[in-house]
């Protein structure tokens, strides 16, 4: 029999986020395999588990060093290679658990490892636990209401230009804004352009080493805030008492 194969969403940095019956199946998994995005020395995965009382023994754990390279066909190879590697395992009969930032099903590249062990072992016996999102925590972080009544909320990765950005923002009450990266300067300008920016907000990093929360995107300089794991809450209109 193939062991039991675990897709667990660590949260996006805060200390206690993970789940309690996530922390479980990582207890009893014979492997733990944990993404590092390259270039960086640690992996934010792992440093999600801090605070849960659980240390990963060293040989249990294996990182993973991803590139997210805009090739499709070398992304392809990469989780070809990584599913092989899992399944062989797998087929040992051990199990195995896959940490991945945030929530497990949203924008994540755990989705792309249980399709390719899915294709490799068509009975796959899995189990995924939800984790808290990026923009869920940043919302909480800075009570800010993500959605009230029934204002509609669209979660998308950035545009690619500010014409097609401020026709959703025209046409939502609240967008969602992940995978901003590089191009956060013209988003920002946007929305000053747009006369909204006092009222959306920005995070980075949360519950993590260089943390930044901005409740008043206008006199946020681009520059200090670029980074891996942002978010942006945009609001069309401002919040009105109810």
């Amino acid at each position: 029999m193939t062991g039991m194969f675990y897709g667990v969403g660590v949260g996006p940095g805060p200390a206690g986020y993970l789940p309690v019956a996530a922390l479980e199946a990582l207890r009893s998994a014979d492997l733990i395999y944990a993404p590092r995005a390259r270039g960086v020395q640690d992996s934010v995965a792992l440093q999600c588990l801090a605070g849960t009382g659980f240390v990963p023994a060293p040989d249990k754990l294996r990182e993973i060093e991803f590139n997210m390279d805009p090739d499709r066909s070398v992304l392809s190879e990469h989780y070809a290679q990584l599913a092989d590697a899992i399944a062989a395992e797998l087929r040992a009969g051990r199990t195995v658990a896959y940490l991945t930032i945030g929530d497990s099903m949203t924008y994540s590249t755990y989705g792309y490892v249980l399709a390719a062990l899915r294709a490799r072992i068509p009975d796959l016996a899995q189990r995924t636990f939800p984790g808290v999102t990026s923009y869920a925590a940043a919302a909480a972080a800075m009570a800010w209401p993500l959605g009230e009544g029934k204002e509609r909320v669209l979660i998308l990765p950035c545009p690619e230009s500010a014409a097609e950005l401020r026709r959703e923002i025209e046409t939502h009450d609240i967008v969602v804004l992940m995978k901003v990266g590089a191009r956060l300067p013209w988003v920002l300008d946007l929305l000053r352009e747009m006369d909204i920016a006092q009222h959306c907000a920005f995070a980075r990093r949360i519950g993590l080493p260089g943390e930044l929360l901005s409740t008043d995107v206008g006199a946020l300089v681009a520059d200090d805030a670029m980074g891996y794991l942002a978010t942006l809450l945009v609001r069309r209109k401002p919040s009105v008492q109810r």
